[in-house]
């Protein structure tokens, strides 16, 4: 498993990039077809509610999936991401099953 890192206009953080690649590690154990993932993590403007922005793209097998959030800390914003990569993540596991 490769997960490459990149804060834009944010401290680099060991403990974020940590809890991201735990997070991560469930998902390519769940989906052995995942090859590598790309994350971003992103400050935008100055409002307290929300600006705290994770991108996270994962390379495997035909397009890769992209998702984002936007929250108030990044922990959430993680967990809000991979949420949403996992939604896609069993979408195209069942094409894989059909053929």
């Amino acid at each position: 498993m490769t997960v490459n890192f990149q804060y834009v206009g944010v401290d680099v953080s060991e403990s974020l990039s940590a809890f991201t690649k735990e997070k991560l590690e469930k998902l390519f154990n769940r989906y052995e077809f995942l090859i590598s993932a790309m994350v971003y993590f992103k400050q935008e403007g100055n409002n307290s509610d929300t600006g705290k922005i994770c991108n996270i793209e994962l390379s495997l097998p035909g397009p890769r999936i992209y998702a984002t959030s936007d929250e108030h800390n990044f922990e959430v914003a993680v967990r809000e991401t991979i949420s949403d990569l996992e939604r896609q993540l069993k979408k195209r596991k069942e094409v894989y099953k059909v053929h």
